[in-house]
């Protein structure tokens, strides 16, 4: 056997042990047995997708979707919303400003400095969320959403800033330089030269930054008091000694489909765009 194919075996290897259980995840949202079950076909069924317009007496009908609680469900989802949009534009100045300083501040603390914001990504995401509890506890701040906002920024901003260093890398500082000797004051060298061209790394880090807060659940778990968030919500329903419901597989395979949507539509555009 050469080389070559073990490399080959190995990538399918490695692409079934990936996508097999999001195949199976998939294909039990479908099957009307609960809990969610590849084995045992009961019949085809949309239900578990219909769930969330279903008729209130429709719901009380089925055994299964009477024990779940539609409305707690959606308001979790809107707690995780309302923290993203918190998370994002903060975490985004953050790591705007730990970008901007790494990059433009020539000390020997740099190395000190870059291991001092990363930090917070590298910790676990139990000892942040217990962190920020006790310490928002000891100012007499109950845990909440906004303790989920703060537990969630400590480490979120690290990624929006790694995105942007990255970009300011690239950036020829001789353009800073010469704007600054034309007269032109900081703050609008920063705004008409550095701003525009971050604005594609500002982007995409929003777009990551969005997507951290949603799925995070450690550090929320342990920040949340009597709150709930979408996956807080998600990870108690499949704790249920029972067996977790097919909804949650419908969520996940509504999720698989928006982001292969979305990686979809960017690939077209980029290469109309290169034509």
């Amino acid at each position: 056997m050469t080389s070559h194919r073990i490399l080959t075996l190995y990538t399918w290897a490695f692409l079934a042990f990936m996508f097999a259980p999001l195949l199976l995840m998939i294909v039990a949202s479908f099957n009307d047995a609960s809990p969610p079950s590849v084995t045992d076909w009961q019949g085809l069924t949309f239900k578990w997708y219909e769930f969330f317009w279903m008729d209130t007496s429709t719901i009380r009908e089925d055994p299964v979707l009477r024990a779940l609680d539609r409305g707690r469900f959606g308001g979790c989802f809107g707690n995780s919303l309302y923290v993203a949009a918190w998370v994002v534009p903060l975490s985004l100045v953050l790591g705007l400003a730990g970008a901007v300083l790494l990059t433009r501040w020539r000390s020997r603390f740099n190395g000190v400095l870059w291991w001092v914001l990363l930090s917070p990504m590298l910790a676990p995401g139990v000892v942040l969320g217990i962190s920020a509890l006790v310490f928002w506890n000891r100012l007499g701040v109950d845990a909440g959403l906004f303790t989920i906002i703060a537990a969630q920024v400590t480490f979120i901003a690290a990624y929006p800033m790694l995105i942007l260093m990255a970009r300011l890398q690239r950036q020829p500082v001789e353009l800073e330089e010469a704007a600054l000797d034309l007269g032109a004051t900081p703050f609008r060298v920063f705004r008409r030269l550095t701003l525009p061209y971050l604005f594609p790394a500002l982007a995409s880090a929003a777009v990551i930054a969005f997507m951290a807060s949603m799925e995070n659940y450690n550090t929320t778990m342990f920040a949340k008091g009597g709150s709930c968030t979408f996956a807080t919500e998600i990870g108690a329903m499949a704790r249920n000694p029972n067996g977790h419901p097919p909804v949650i597989n419908a969520v996940g395979t509504v999720i698989i489909l928006i982001t292969v949507a979305a990686a979809t539509l960017h690939t077209v555009l980029a290469r109309r765009e290169m034509r």
